[in-house]
């Protein structure tokens, strides 16, 4: 075809689009929202995303012709978004199949609910651009600067779950990844999203727009720059720290059941024990199936793991407190040489309805509780921490999904690497734990800093402050994983001023669509 022909047909295509209206127009939103999903993994098809995109902004402009532009346009956002969640976070549908008896009821309300929760800031980021619509590339900043401040919003607010950020579309490109060490993950995801805004020029803009030419120009620049990242740091390692991740891949509904426990926990000494030379071993999130602290046997054992020179990190449920005033916690256990414990590491960022439940009067009386064991819940700890061991660097430990928040994933002191314990037997066998660990490796990036992730039924990974993955243990797998410690690099830009890189690329998208509207 000739280019004449692939623009007529282009503008043929944008013209369908813009013409939809009524319930075709949504549902077309809809589709759209579930096929961009795919951009996240484990498919990262990122054409999809970019292309979702630009056919929500084309859905805004037909919008912006009708009889209430703000409300038509933040429905449309509020579709796009429902679809796109409930296919991106369809895992989560698999925590309810643990115990279904109890919580398969729940499965429908829960992900309806929450991706229906979710999907608002998707209305309002398109409610409040086609507030402040105008034509031309000015739409494109009004577009990106909204949807990238509702992300940043979704990913604060009732505490929180920035899960599938637009910036996690580029799981196929590490190249492209690097640039979150300048921006963080929100700042890449509004340049994402103002690329698959750009876009849309392609399907109704004029024959001579630069926006999308200009884009991904400025992506192929950032590209070449993670390029050259990924070949100028060595793949260097921290002398005389050797790791041994245990992966014991015991199912969740088999976990605490009595017949099984002294089976779960022989299978952690026995994996720990296998020939090799570790000095520091990590077991993965409540990794022993009882309450550690109050079985000495366990501590015993614990002690002649460890020895003369090994440390021991674990997952591990506690219960603190005097019968009847009992508290509870998921919390990280740092046991020495010997087994003398040294550091207790409580979860800070707990999870809803999988620790804790919120407005837990209202919602126990209709038989709503917490997926995990027990009916009380969780009590969350203080804050991110840096602890010392004596045979390896000052760490940071991270229970599960405590790695998905950008920016709050360290202390004020900075540590030489996170280690994240996580049970991602939750998640299902095949989107949630590939998202997960892709998410980890942005947050390696951000920091600069390695990151170690044991699982208990995989993906576990020893992730280097590039985001290079340089040893994993695939899903439903029992074994261990020996590495070295990779190396931190020095803090990078976004580590060093956080938030204020993203509050700056608003500032600039706000400013570009003032002088392109003035134009």
């Amino acid at each position: 075809m000739s280019k004449d022909a692939i623009r007529e047909t282009m503008l043929r295509i944008g013209g369908w689009v813009q013409a939809l209206a009524g319930w075709r127009r949504l549902g077309f939103a809809f589709a759209c929202g579930a096929v961009s999903a795919s951009g996240f993994p484990p498919l990262d098809f990122f054409p999809a995303l970019l292309l979702g995109y630009a056919a929500l902004v084309l859905l805004i402009d037909a919008a912006r012709a009708g009889p209430r532009p703000v409300r038509g346009a933040a429905v449309i956002g509020w579709f796009f978004a429902f679809g796109q969640f409930l296919f991106g976070l369809h895992w989560i549908g698999y925590a309810f199949l643990v115990d279904p008896g109890a919580h398969l009821w729940q499965m429908p309300f829960a992900l309806v609910s929450l991706t229906a929760g979710l999907a608002l800031f998707g209305a309002l980021s398109a409610g409040l651009s086609a507030w402040l619509w105008q034509n031309g590339s000015a739409r494109h900043f009004i577009f990106a600067g909204f949807y990238a401040a509702a992300e940043w919003l979704r990913g604060h607010l009732f505490t929180g779950f920035p899960w599938n950020l637009p910036a996690y579309g580029w799981g196929a490109s590490l190249a492209i990844l690097q640039s979150a060490s300048m921006f963080g993950a929100y700042g890449l995801s509004l340049l994402t999203v103002l690329l698959g805004a750009s876009l849309a020029d392609l399907f109704c803009g004029p024959r001579r727009s630069t926006a999308p030419a200009t884009m991904l120009m400025l992506f192929g620049a950032l590209w070449v720059y993670g390029v050259i990242c990924l070949a100028i740091t060595p793949e260097s390692d921290v002398p005389g720290v050797r790791l041994r991740l245990v992966q014991p891949d015991i199912p969740q509904a088999e976990k605490y059941q009595p017949r099984f426990v002294m089976r779960n926990w022989e299978r952690l000494i026995d994996l720990s024990q296998r020939p090799g030379s570790p000095n520091v071993i990590i077991w993965p999130e409540a990794a022993p199936p009882f309450p550690l602290a109050r079985v000495p046997q366990a501590l015993d054992e614990i002690a002649r793991l460890t020895g003369r020179d090994k440390t021991l990190i674990t997952g591990a449920e506690r219960v603190a407190g005097a019968p009847g005033r009992y508290r509870f916690y998921n919390s990280l256990y740092i046991f020495g040489p010997g087994g003398g414990l040294q550091h207790v590491y409580d979860k800070f960022h707990l999870v809803p309805f999988g620790e804790y439940i919120p407005f837990a009067a209202l919602l126990n009386r209709i038989g709503i509780t917490k997926l995990t064991q027990g009916e009380a819940g969780f009590t969350p700890g203080d804050g991110p921490h840096v602890y010392a061991l004596s045979n390896a660097p000052k760490v940071t430990p991270l229970i599960c999904y405590e790695v998905i928040f950008p920016g709050a994933v360290t202390a004020a002191e900075r540590p030489a690497w996170i280690v994240n314990v996580t049970d991602d037997s939750w998640f299902g066998p095949w989107a949630g734990p590939r998202q997960h660990l892709l998410i980890a490796r942005v947050r390696a990036i951000e920091e600069a800093l390695p990151i170690v992730r044991d699982a208990n039924t995989g993906i576990s990974a020893v992730i280097d402050p590039v985001g290079r993955v340089r040893a994993r243990l695939g899903l439903d797998r029992t074994g261990v994983l020996d590495a070295p410690l990779p190396k931190a690099l020095a803090p990078s830009l976004y580590a060093s001023l956080d938030g204020l890189v993203f509050a700056v690329l608003l500032l600039i998208a706000a400013g570009a669509a003032f002088l392109l509207s003035k134009r």
